[in-house]
């Protein structure tokens, strides 16, 4: 089974991407800060991350540079989900290693679309 660890302050993002991702059939981790997503994947490295931009302790912009830097940190498919529509911040999640974005709010359908890893493959 697939691996996915959402990265996100808001509990209730958690919660409605949890729902879905797991009707996908991943295992699902959740972590409420880049430091703590991070902690997990030292641990044990996810299949994809939906990360968050604006949270506290560490960014998502942070988690994504360090993710990257690590060992394995190439592997997940990284989706970074946020609320602006700034293009300048997507661009540079992407130059950081994104493989994708979205916008919050989002849907079932562009969870689905975005996480459906043997077509972004």
């Amino acid at each position: 089974m697939r691996s996915c660890l959402i990265v996100d302050d808001s509990s209730v993002v958690r919660k409605v991407a949890r729902c879905i991702l797991e009707d996908m059939d991943y295992i699902v981790d959740e972590a409420e800060d880049g430091q703590e997503a991070f902690d997990k994947c030292r641990q044990e490295m996810p299949d994809a991350i939906l990360l968050d931009w604006n949270m506290p302790i560490m960014s998502g912009l942070e988690f994504l540079k360090h993710l990257r830097g690590y060992v394995g940190g190439h592997k997940p498919h990284v989706v970074y989900c946020t609320v602006e529509n700034d293009i300048g911040a997507i661009a540079m999640a992407l130059k950081a290693g994104a493989s994708d974005y979205m916008m919050k709010p989002f849907d079932r359908t562009v969870l689905e679309t975005k996480f459906d890893l043997e077509q972004a493959a």
